[in-house]
C-alpha cells in the first residue's frame, strides 16, 4: 500500500477511451510521453459492462503509474446516453449513439428546436431523452387506464405532460466519470451539444425550458475541467492518490482529433473506426441538421463535421483483418474501381446525406474479393470527399490536409487512394488513439489549472 498520498514528480495523467468494441487507456507524463497503455474488449454495451471494464482497466495500469496519477479523463461515443435516478443509478439500459428510436418523437423535437438545429435527428441525445420521457408518460397512462378500465392507445404526449423530475440524463462519458468522482449530473459541452446546449453562449437555450422543467439536465462545464477528486474508496482500492482529479470528458471523435496533431484552420481529421467521422478545424461555425452537420467549440475555433454510418463495420462484415491486409495489397490506389457502392450494413444514413431510409448500394458483386474490397474502399472514400466538399460549401474553412485516425489509418494503400480523390495530403496521425487525446486534455487541466473544481 502507499505510504503517503503526497504528489511526487514525475506525475502522470490517464486518458480512457470507451469505443464501440473496446476500451483503451493511455498514461502520459508531463512531456506528453506515453508511460503505459492497455486495452480490453467490450462484449456488450450495458452499464454493468461499462463499469466492469472501467475498473478492470484501472487494475491493468501498472502500480508505479497509478500511484502517481494526478488526473483522469474519459471519453465516450457521442449521443450514447443513460437515464439515471438522483443517485446516478441507471433506470434503463443505455441508448447507444446509433439508436434511432427517437424518430417516433421527432415532431416533438422539431416543435421545440429552431429549424435545422443539430438536435433535429432521430439519434440526438435530446431525441432519445424525449422518447424516454414519452415512454414513461405512456406507461403511467396505461396503468391509469387499466385502473379506470378504459381503452388506452399509446400516443406521443405534449412536452408539458412528460415529467420524471427526479431523473437525469447522463452521456456515457458523464456516467463513467461519475463512477470515479461520485457527483451526479455533470457533463461537458462537447457531449452536451446534441442535447441542445448552446456552445456559443455556453448555456442552455430558452427553448429548452420545457424540458428542464420535466427532467434534471446536467450541469455543463468545459471539457477537461477538473470536477472533483477520485472517490476515497476507489483511491484506496486502486492505490491512486486521493488528490487525483477526475476531469470532464469529451466524445471519442474529438479525442481522436486532439490526438492527431491537427492545429490550424483547414486541418481535418477523418476517424476511420466502425463509422466514418469527419472533423474540420474552421474559423466559421456551421450547423445544419439537414445534412447531419454540427460544430463543436474548440477554444476560439470550431470543429465542424459529421458522422456517416459507413466505415470499418462494413469492411469487418465482409473481411477479416488478415483478408483486408492481403487484398489491399492487390489494389492499385491510382486506378478507379468501376463499382459505385454506398457501403452501409442497413438502410439509413446521417451524413453527408441525412436519410433514414437510404438503402445500401453493394451490387453488382465482382468476381474477386480484391475487386469487391476496392469498390468498398472507394465507396467510403467518395463519401469522405462528399462530406468535406459539403462542409466547405456551407462556409467552413477550406480543407488543406487530412490526418487519419482509427483502424483505417493503418491501410497505406487506402490513404493514397483517399489523397488522390480528395486532392489534398492524407497523413497518418502520429497518435491515432482517442485515449491519447483524452490524456492530453487531462494533462492540460493539471499543467494549466486555470479552471478549478466544479462547485457543488
Amino acid at each position: 500500500m502507499m505510504s503517503s498520498n503526497k504528489m511526487e514528480d514525475p506525475y502522470y495523467v490517464l486518458g480512457i477511451d470507451f469505443g464501440t468494441s473496446g476500451v483503451r487507456a493511455i498514461a502520459l507524463d508531463q512531456t506528453v510521453t506515453i508511460q503505459a497503455q492497455t486495452s480490453i474488449s467490450l462484449a456488450e454495451q450495458t452499464t454493468d459492462s461499462w463499469q466492469n471494464a472501467l475498473f478492470e482497466l484501472l487494475r491493468k495500469i501498472p502500480i508505479d503509474v497509478r500511484t502517481r496519477l494526478r488526473a483522469i479523463a474519459v471519453n465516450g461515443t457521442s449521443s450514447t446516453v443513460v437515464i439515471c435516478d438522483a443517485q446516478g443509478i441507471p433506470l434503463s439500459e443505455p441508448m447507444l449513439y446509433n439508436d434511432d428510436r427517437g424518430a417516433s418523437v421527432l415532431d416533438m423535437v422539431k416543435q421545440l428546436a429552431p429549424p435545422n438545429h443539430t438536435v433535429i435527428s432521430a439519434t440526438s441525445s435530446l431525441a432519445k431523452l424525449i422518447w424516454w420521457l414519452n415512454q414513461q408518460a405512456n406507461i403511467n397512462s396505461s396503468i391509469n387506464s387499466l385502473l379506470d378500465t378504459s381503452n388506452y392507445s399509446p400516443q406521443p404526449k405534449s412536452i408539458q405532460s412528460l415529467s420524471t423530475a427526479s431523473s437525469s440524463l447522463l452521456h456515457q462519458a458523464d456516467w463513467l466519470a461519475f463512477l470515479l468522482h461520485g457527483r451526479v449530473g455533470i457533463s461537458d459541452y462537447h457531449n452536451a451539444l446534441k442535447l441542445g446546449y448552446d456552445v456559443g453562449a455556453l448555456r442552455y437555450p430558452d427553448w429548452m425550458t420545457p424540458i428542464a422543467a420535466q427532467v434534471q439536465l446536467p450541469q455543463v462545464v468545459e471539457p477537461g475541467q477538473a470536477i472533483a477528486p477520485i472517490r476515497p474508496d476507489l483511491a484506496a482500492q486502486f492505490q491512486i492518490p486521493t488528490q487525483c482529479q477526475i476531469c470532464a470528458g469529451t466524445t471519442d471523435s474529438i479525442a481522436a482529433f486532439l490526438a492527431s496533431g491537427a492545429a490550424q484552420p483547414g486541418d481535418a481529421v477523418t476517424s476511420l473506426g466502425s463509422t466514418l467521422v469527419l472533423k474540420l478545424l474552421s474559423t466559421t461555425r456551421v450547423d445544419d441538421s439537414r445534412y447531419g452537420i454540427y460544430s463543436h467549440r474548440l477554444g476560439d475555433l470550431w470543429l465542424v463535421g459529421g458522422a456517416s454510418n459507413t466505415g470499418g463495420a462494413v469492411l469487418r462484415h465482409f473481411f477479416t483483418a488478415a483478408e483486408l491486409e492481403t487484398y489491399s495489397s492487390h489494389i492499385d490506389p491510382n486506378q478507379d474501381s468501376p463499382l459505385h457502392y454506398y457501403p452501409l450494413l442497413k438502410p439509413g444514413e446521417r451524413f453527408p446525406i441525412q436519410d433514414p431510409k437510404l438503402e445500401p448500394r453493394l451490387d453488382p458483386r465482382p468476381d474477386t474479393a480484391a475487386e469487391f474490397l476496392h469498390g468498398l474502399l472507394q465507396g467510403i472514400a467518395h463519401i469522405e470527399v462528399q462530406g468535406y466538399r459539403l462542409l466547405q460549401e456551407l462556409g467552413a474553412t477550406p480543407l488543406q490536409q487530412v490526418w487519419s485516425a482509427g483502424g483505417g489509418a493503418n491501410n497505406a494503400m487506402w490513404m493514397r487512394m483517399r489523397s488522390r480523390l480528395l486532392g489534398h495530403p492524407v497523413l497518418r496521425s502520429p497518435h491515432t488513439e482517442a485515449a491519447y487525446g483524452t490524456a492530453q486534455m487531462a494533462l492540460r487541466a493539471i499543467a494549466h489549472p486555470g479552471s478549478t473544481t466544479v462547485s457543488p
